[in-house]
């Protein structure tokens, strides 16, 4: 029996259990939107390739699984290409599948090819960021391309993958047997672990440490080893630090959590790793904010401390800081075998009563340091205020996404999470538009969950077109707009070290601007709320999660930057030899 390309390929995404297909049309790919008419798979329609690609995202992140995305050729792959690396560098399982131009016009440039350089090779675009780019040459070769695509974007360290498809092969047909075949192949790859020799070693160095500290990545949760990481913390009495993508790997109130390092770290949490004897490095990269831009006297330092490193990815370890011990392996079983072995040295476990209190001390001294901040009437909002309402309406389990600026680096360093994988924000590219269109993902993922996206102005501006889409598809989520008038971050560094904020905020006649944002919301047909004071905001906030519907809340706040007590080598670049980091404008 033979059939179309497209509608085999709907077909197998059905057997994979494949809930959504993100995406937007073009006539490179509609013999694929045409075969998902009265499918199981639903399509989710945007009108930006970018906020499909980042709401693809968000499904994979609170979904734990790898999220498909439909896209057309040449300005459809670019405009989504943002989205796409975003999820790269944050290890983000994704299936892109473009259109291309039909294989009878190779040479000819038709419409809307890029081929300035070469003929046939927009998959070539994505080169750069995905793990493997594929061009389809022959529909006998699709269902096998297919597969090797998911199986490379979940093996591994997880990622993207691109999947180039001329519209003729869309249309051609081909034996059913070539894709039912593929029923035959396990769905999934059995994953590296960790003998019981290396084991022991590293449990006795920890153990005989006199200062050891786990460094939790956003690896942890990718691999969805939170429980085993606490299981080892608890019984070995070890303190936890995290990445930015890291938070969240174990709740902020536990009492072993030390809290985020680097620039937006405090102070304490940057000494605790400084004075690390050992540092267990668990899924993470060392990125540079992490670690204030990898210079010795501010958060780690290696020697004299020593690195234990253990990742899925062989190129992380040792890339940014020299390891004494580096292990390659799925952070899940390595701890399955890290506790195990734990256990059966030390059965009684340890203690560390002294450590307990002094992080405890900790947090209560930092939350009584933001006090005044939080109880602040004034209007617009302290951002500090905006943060501890939002974490004392939601629920434990609710899903924050972020964008970049003070509702990443803030969220980061003084809000509260509970539960691991509650927490979505763009790490590795911090891509502003992420956030706003990553909860529509995130929500569909997670229907039952209350899901929030605290998001800047700037950030917001960017695609408030997805609303159109969480409209259409009833998709509740809250957008809080922290709304500064201003890119805010970028503008206190130039107002620190350039004396000026041009280009950085939105003025006419001299005076501040912005949209308003809760009219844009309405005017889409979702609801939508501008904040006039502070004690408004808690009740409207209580509201919208309440409502079951599309939410958007702008509330107008103060571009004050988030406190840091680490550094960033770009302060030196601007201001050499001065100690300057980033200015209110406000």
């Amino acid at each position: 029996m033979k059939q179309t390309i497209a509608k085999q390929l709907i077909r197998e995404l059905e057997r994979r259990d494949v809930e959504y297909l993100f995406g937007l049309c073009g006539h490179t790919n509609i013999a694929v939107i045409a075969a998902l008419d009265g499918a199981k798979v639903k399509f989710m329609n945007t009108r930006h390739e970018q906020v499909a690609a980042h709401m693809a995202d968000g499904y994979a992140r609170a979904k734990k699984k790898t999220a498909v995305m439909l896209s057309h050729l040449g300005p459809g792959l670019t405009n989504a290409a943002t989205g796409v690396a975003n999820a790269a560098l944050d290890s983000i399982p994704m299936v892109v599948i473009a259109g291309d131009i039909p294989t009878h016009y190779y040479g000819k440039h038709p419409h809307q090819e890029v081929n300035l350089h070469a003929d046939a090779a927009q998959h070539e675009i994505y080169r750069p960021f995905v793990k493997r780019a594929w061009r389809v040459d022959r529909p006998d070769m699709f269902a096998q391309i297919l597969d090797k695509a998911f199986q490379l974007a979940e093996s591994g360290r997880p990622g993207p993958v691109l999947v180039s498809v001329p519209m003729d092969i869309f249309s051609a047909e081909v034996d059913t047997q070539l894709f039912e075949r593929l029923s035959h192949h396990t769905p999934h790859l059995l994953k590296p672990s960790l003998d019981e020799v290396v084991a022991e070693r590293i449990v006795r160095t920890i153990a005989e440490a006199r200062t050891p500290v786990i460094y939790a990545g956003g690896g942890i949760l990718l691999a969805d080893a939170a429980e085993e990481l606490r299981r080892l913390a608890e019984h070995l009495s070890l303190p936890v630090a995290h990445s930015l993508m890291g938070k969240g790997a174990l709740p902020d109130d536990h009492p072993l959590v030390l809290g985020m390092t680097g620039f937006w770290g405090t102070q304490f949490v940057n000494d605790k790793c400084l004075g690390a004897d050992w540092v267990i490095g668990l899924g993470t990269s060392f990125r540079e904010a992490d670690c204030s831009s990898w210079e010795p006297e501010f958060t780690f330092s290696f020697p004299p401390s020593k690195l234990i490193h253990i990742d899925i990815d062989p190129n992380e370890i040792g890339r940014n800081f020299p390891v004494d011990i580096g292990v390659v392996t799925d952070l899940k079983e390595a701890l399955v075998v890290l506790n195990r072995v734990a256990r059966r040295l030390y059965p009684e476990g340890r203690k560390n009563e002294a450590l307990v209190k002094e992080i405890a001390q900790h947090h209560v001294d930092f939350v009584k340091g933001n006090e005044k901040l939080v109880q602040n009437d004034a209007y617009p909002m302290q951002p500090e205020r905006i943060l501890a309402t939002v974490r004392r309406v939601l629920p434990r389990d609710a899903i924050i996404t972020t964008d970049v600026g003070w509702n990443k680096n803030g969220v980061g360093q003084q809000f509260p999470v509970y539960t691991p994988g509650s927490i979505l924000t763009p790490g590795g590219f911090a891509t502003m538009g992420f956030g706003a269109p990553a909860a529509l993902g995130a929500k569909l993922a997670c229907p039952d969950k209350v899901v929030v996206a605290l998001v800047g102005d700037g950030g917001f501006g960017q695609n408030p077109a997805m609303l159109a889409t969480a409209v259409e598809s009833d998709i509740a989520v809250v957008w809080v707009v922290m709304n500064n008038n201003a890119f805010g971050t970028i503008a206190g560094l130039e107002k620190a070290h350039f004396d000026t904020t041009f280009g950085t905020v939105f003025t006419k006649d001299g005076k501040p601007y912005s949209p308003d944002f809760a009219a844009i919301a309405r005017a889409y047909g979702a609801e939508g709320v501008k904040i006039k004071s502070a004690a408004e905001f808690e009740t409207v906030l209580q509201q919208a999660v309440a409502a079951g519907k599309p939410f958007v809340i702008d509330v107008s706040m103060l571009n004050n930057p988030v406190p840091t007590a680490g550094h960033w080598n770009i302060n030196d670049i601007y201001s050499p030899g001065k100690k300057v980091s980033h200015a209110s404008t406000d």
